[in-house]
């Protein structure tokens, strides 16, 4: 299980918030002076990732890969307070990657993943954890918000 966990974290999250914009940061030409606070954008996204896949993998018994979802519903941790933590930690690696790097290039990439992870929830995931955790789903769905966290619990 480990190594599927692994192998998901390194094909997924890795490549699109590391390798991508790593890429992209060396062919943009609009570049301009980053700022080191980015690296505060950065390591916050990457705790937020990697807290939520020790979740998925304790509680959850499954991966953050599509083709390796939990098998029980995560709804603890953060999860307690925002139904989507791993893409706000995502989004914050690449906001991190914009700060660093004073990409436009990158900026717009972030904002189409946020754009494509909305659907992406909205289309595929929350009907998938209907289905699969019906009502388990639906209390969790009406007491925590999707994008933005609750901070009163």
């Amino acid at each position: 299980m480990f190594l599927r966990v692994l192998l998901a974290f390194l094909m997924v999250p890795v490549v699109v918030a590391g390798v991508v914009p790593y890429l992209l940061s060396q062919q943009d030409p609009f570049q301009g002076e980053g700022s080191l606070l980015g690296l505060l954008f950065l390591g916050s996204g990457l705790a937020i990732l990697l807290y939520c896949v020790r979740d998925f993998y304790v509680s959850g018994k499954g991966t953050l890969a599509p083709w390796d979802p939990p098998k029980k519903l995560v709804t603890v941790g953060l999860y307690q307070y925002i139904r989507n933590p791993m893409y706000v930690g995502v989004i914050f690696i690449l906001l991190g990657w914009v700060v660093l790097t004073a990409s436009p290039i990158i900026f717009v990439f972030m904002l189409f993943l946020t754009t494509a992870f909305h659907f992406r929830v909205k289309l595929h995931e929350e009907p998938w954890a209907e289905k699969n955790f019906t009502a388990e789903w639906l209390a969790y769905k009406s007491n925590v918000p999707r994008w933005l966290p609750l901070l009163n619990r």
